[in-house]
């Protein structure tokens, strides 16, 4: 599973973060549990790669934990009550070829997730046409988390 960042925000409810810095968040968020396995990936879209084992965790769970480690890094660092963005994790399989040869490439078959930091992750889901985008794609192939404070 590879992860990107959206970042939907301003800087004044809560720092960007750098690749290294997001990478960090679910490098330390998801150790305890052993068979979660992140690292920074070298990719102009993708930041991190989440490796785990589909006897023990389903993507969405990988997403949920996931959401819940930068909800965690969030609230650490907030500005004031409150100030914490919504989360959302999309994720969905790849079913068209890869867009480079990098081997950090999102490869068919495998789950590239989104993971948004917005004011409104309804106003986003809505720009981005979430609904559209997914209507033919088979339930088993997407998935979406949601964090709202």
């Amino acid at each position: 599973m590879l992860l990107s960042h959206n970042f939907d925000v301003s800087t004044d409810i809560v720092p960007a973060l750098s690749r290294e810095e997001f990478a960090q968040v679910f490098m330390e968020g998801l150790s305890v549990h052993q068979h979660l396995k992140c690292r920074l990936v070298n990719n102009p879209h993708w930041i991190v790669e989440v490796l785990f084992a589909t006897e023990e965790f389903s993507p969405r769970q990988v997403g949920e934990l996931c959401a819940n480690a930068l909800f965690e890094k969030r609230q650490l660092e907030r500005s004031h009550p409150g100030s914490i963005p919504e989360i959302l994790v999309l994720g969905g399989i790849k079913t068209t070829p890869p867009t480079s040869s990098s081997p950090d490439a999102l490869q068919p078959g495998n789950w590239g997730v989104d993971v948004v930091e917005t004011l409104s992750s309804d106003a986003f889901l809505q720009a981005i046409a979430w609904d559209t985008a997914i209507a033919q794609k088979p339930a088993d192939s997407i998935f979406k988390v949601e964090l709202k404070n």
